[in-house]
């Protein structure tokens, strides 16, 4: 899972993702239920039809959520691929085809090689933001009606990648394929039409681990 990351800048979000940049402020660095940029396709286009950037919430709220932070704290930043379908959290989103993009400059993974955590930081080799697929939600506040837009992470099972699978701290109950790894799911600039217009299924063949070669990573700092 990924808990801390770098969004874009504004000026990038335009270049790179061919959309206005929000019109919104966020922080550089951001955890889980801080308020970052996401990028959507308005709804009613095909795919390759209008982008829009937006700013929300990074902790996606539920349809039938009662309020926008959760008392008891549940991670809903991090959203597990495998279950999108039959989770109450995101299966209203994932049905109704929100699919995001969520442009990161760097993101940061815990590493314990060392026997302690060390903290690394990945960016991309090409130097372009990181497109992480996402989805969003807009909620309705129940008590003042104000409508707050959030978006959460999708990640995978990453035991069999090279890289991904270094990432946090081992659990010795379970062998090394069966740790359950978790990497973000990258899209690459000739599918963001695809993930954010196309059918499900379309969808589905996208979510799928990143080749080393297109990370940079090691020790942040």
């Amino acid at each position: 899972m990924c808990n801390q990351y770098a969004p874009a800048s504004p000026q990038r979000i335009a270049d790179h993702f061919r959309t206005m940049p929000p019109a919104d402020c966020y922080r550089p660095g951001i955890g889980p239920w801080g308020h970052g940029p996401f990028v959507r396709q308005t709804r009613g286009q095909a795919p390759g039809g209008h982008r829009e950037a937006a700013v929300g919430q990074w902790a996606l709220i539920a349809d039938n959520a009662k309020e926008a932070k959760s008392s008891a704290r549940i991670m809903t930043n991090n959203a597990r691929s495998e279950s999108l379908a039959s989770r109450p959290t995101f299966r209203g989103p994932w049905s109704r085809a929100q699919r995001c993009l969520i442009p990161a400059d760097s993101f940061l993974e815990p590493n314990w090689e060392s026997g302690k955590n060390e903290w690394w930081r990945f960016r991309r080799a090409d130097g372009h933001p990181w497109g992480l697929a996402g989805l969003w939600n807009t909620w309705t506040d129940p008590a003042s009606g104000e409508l707050i837009e959030s978006y959460t992470m999708l990640t995978m099972n990453a035991d069999a990648h090279p890289l991904m699978r270094r990432m946090h701290k081992p659990d010795p109950k379970f062998g090394p394929h069966e740790q359950d790894k978790r990497s973000v799911v990258v899209i690459e600039a000739t599918d963001f039409d695809v993930w954010l217009g196309g059918s499900i299924d379309d969808a589905k063949a996208l979510i799928r681990l990143a080749p080393v070669e297109v990370f940079v990573a090691g020790p942040d700092g």
